[in-house]
């Protein structure tokens, strides 16, 4: 049955009247991959090299071991965020005279054909090749390379079972979160422990005893066997979520109310957001740059100037506004028509946005307060920026979503997703970038770095007094193109 169901995937492809967008979109993506694929084997070719001027101290192989664990940690980071899930492409058959076993089999076997599977092994197999097999046998060799294996396999499937428990109750991205961010001021800043020292414990155990490789493959097993279980118990028509008939929805929001249509429009598209695949990836996007500033503030190469700190506080509190707003009407461009067909005016449509921007913008500036441990200037900037974002920004990012018309299909993630990307968000970072320096800089240049900032604070909040008279613009500019906004919608 697995075969049948390659076969008839391999048939939907071909006949599907995107062909040749998908095509040409895979080929590009192979060549990146393979330029990827290459640079790893690079890499791969001279890491006894490489760890021998990193680590003079040790020995080859000890360096070796004490790398491994901080890959597949790394690893699993990197999977969570551009890994996808195979659930789409078997949808039709959940409604057919197949038994859940077998299309868990397919998800299985399919969802192991990934880069990221394939990368453990280009990095790791000619190093062993050159070091471990010639000089310390064939014992050792299979030890670390069913362990490298297992160990990768296990990232595999927890990577796939954990985004779909999130994909359930995004509670749990939050414990993720704060797991990381709290094993990596464990290990790198109180120094508490030490992942190089455990991964050295863990792989010289290998080394001396290559049976111990059965500990990884049993890890392996056991994530395989939760993920399956889950999969095979969970399997319904709206991808993994339980239907709670009865239950107020968590996205029901009452103060939204009160703003009339424009917030029930805008109660609508938060749905919008949790519900679907794209959306739903930027938003988690959003939630992990709240700690951009981690990166920063902490390292004094990038010095104490306000420069970098209006860049990271308008990112970080407006990081919404820039990620999702890039595709505003493109997020709608399913149903565009529905609302074109609606009485639902211009005004109330646009306004709808203000509010999702606004509340977004004023979570994400909350967030960030607790930053003020770095100096009262950065809550300060921080503040100013916030202004700017939903003063300014809000009004940039309207205006050009006027002039996407490419659609998007929610239900796909957004890693290696080129759809809806176009000339407008290209030219959209120029002045979401620049604009502020360039109130600021000439103020910078005479060492009156605070006017400049205190300048950026008022034009903000002008623009915030003045905003019905922006909001009006953009109601005209949305009626001359929402035609040609649909029309694109439709076409592709």
């Amino acid at each position: 049955m697995t075969l049948s169901f390659f076969q008839h995937q391999w048939k939907a492809f071909w006949r599907s009247k995107n062909t040749g967008k998908s095509v040409a979109v895979r080929v590009v993506m192979a060549f990146l991959t393979l330029y990827l694929f290459l640079n790893i084997v690079f890499v791969a070719f001279f890491l006894d090299r490489i760890l021998d001027e990193l680590f003079p101290s040790e020995t080859v192989i000890s360096a070796f071991n004490g790398i491994l664990l901080y890959y597949f940690l790394m690893d699993i980071l990197t999977r969570f965020q551009l890994q996808e899930l195979p659930t789409l492409s078997v949808r039709p058959y959940l409604t057919l005279p197949v038994t859940r076993r077998q299309i868990v089999n397919y998800l299985s076997v399919c969802s192991l054909w990934t880069p990221f599977n394939i990368a453990p092994l280009l990095l790791t197999l000619p190093f062993l090749l050159k070091q471990v097999l010639p000089f310390h046998g064939a014992a050792i060799f299979f030890g670390y390379l069913v362990s490298i294996i297992a160990l990768t396999l296990f990232n595999h499937f927890f990577s796939l079972w954990f985004k779909r428990k999130v994909n359930i109750n995004s509670w749990f991205l939050l414990g993720f979160v704060v797991i990381v961010v709290l094993l990596a001021l464990l290990d790198f800043h109180w120094e508490v422990i030490s992942f190089s020292d455990i991964s050295r414990s863990i792989f010289n155990g290998i080394y001396t005893m290559p049976l111990l490789c059965v500990v990884p493959s049993i890890l392996a097993t056991v994530i395989f066997l939760v993920n399956y279980n889950f999969l095979k118990n969970n399997l319904y028509l709206d991808e993994l979520r339980s239907d709670h008939s009865g239950e107020k929805s968590s996205t029901d929001i009452a103060f939204l109310n009160k703003f009339g249509i424009a917030g029930q429009l805008a109660a609508l598209e938060l749905k919008l957001i949790m519900r679907n695949k794209r959306p739903g990836s930027s938003l988690k996007i959003c939630g992990l740059m709240m700690f951009y500033g981690l990166l920063i503030y902490t390292n004094p190469a990038y010095g104490t100037g306000y420069g970098w700190k209006i860049f990271v506080g308008m990112f970080m509190t407006g990081i919404f506004i820039i990620n999702y707003g890039q595709f505003m009407f493109s997020w709608q461009s399913s149903h565009f028509d529905g609302i074109m067909a609606q009485k639902v005016k211009a005004e109330d449509f646009l306004r709808s946005k203000f509010i999702l921007f606004y509340c977004f913008s004023a979570v994400a500036y909350i967030l960030t307060i607790p930053y003020v441990y770095f100096g009262w200037e950065v809550l300060l900037i921080h503040s100013v920026m916030f202004l700017w974002n939903i003063g300014i920004n809000t009004l940039i990012v309207l205006y050009f979503a006027t002039r996407n018309y490419k659609r998007i299909d929610l239900s796909k993630g957004s890693s290696f997703n080129w759809e809806g990307v176009g000339a407008s968000q290209w030219i959209l970072s120029i002045p979401l970038i620049f604009l502020p320096y360039v109130i600021f800089l000439p103020f910078s240049l005479f060492g009156l770095q605070m006017w400049g900032i205190l300048l950026i604070a008022l034009s903000s909040v002008a623009l915030l007094i003045t905003r019905n008279y922006w909001l009006d613009l953009l109601v005209q500019e949305f009626n001359e193109k929402r035609y040609t906004i649909a029309e694109g919608f439709r076409n592709e």
